[in-house]
């Protein structure tokens, strides 16, 4: 990690779990209390496709962060980090969830950049629409975990071009299915 724009720098872990949905993996790193990370890869054609990682500290989420595009200044995104990259991740359809075990002490420095903290319930609130699992996760989380007021739903809304991007993604996905079924004529602007 460097100066005032740290980088995510984990090291390879070993995998333990590999699944469909986001909140099925949260819930095995809560019971199994992992320390390590889960690296998130949308499966959607409506999503990036751009994997995300959410470290976790005894099964309790610490901190995410979301690559976004091939971080060139040309494609105009940037890499997400904390609540931000939850709400890169919450997009539309499933995610494979691989959850990968790592010492605490190698997680050290990205726990303690608050740029890519989340709040312990945040993951599966947002990400896995889990209310138990977020009140599981909470009553889990120390004392001084980091609670915010921003949610990852509130930070996507705000990113208008993330939205327009989505929606013409979307567009474009419908008229390619409409093509395939003969209905091309039937989408007209």
């Amino acid at each position: 990690m460097s100066g005032s724009t740290p980088e995510l720098d984990i090291p390879r872990g070993t995998l333990v779990r590999s699944r469909v949905g986001v909140g099925g993996a949260l819930d095995a790193a809560l019971a199994r209390e992992l320390t390590g990370y889960a690296r998130i890869e949308p499966d959607s054609l409506l999503a990036d496709s751009e994997p995300g990682v959410l470290t976790l500290e005894e099964g309790v989420p610490v901190a995410a962060y979301c690559e976004r595009g091939d971080g060139g200044a040309d494609d105009g995104r940037a890499d997400s980090r904390g609540v931000e990259a939850l709400a890169a991740l919450a997009g539309p359809g499933p995610c494979t969830v691989e959850l990968y075990e790592l010492p605490a002490e190698r997680l050290t420095a990205v726990h303690e950049a608050s740029a890519f903290s989340v709040p312990p319930a945040a993951p599966a609130e947002e990400l896995a629409d889990d209310p138990e699992l977020a009140e599981r996760t909470r009553a889990r989380a120390p004392d001084d975990a980091a609670e915010t007021d921003a949610s990852a739903l509130e930070s996507f809304l705000e990113d208008d071009a993330r939205i327009e991007a989505i929606q013409e993604e979307a567009r474009a996905e419908a008229e390619k299915r409409a093509a395939e079924w003969g209905l091309d004529g039937e989408l007209a602007e």
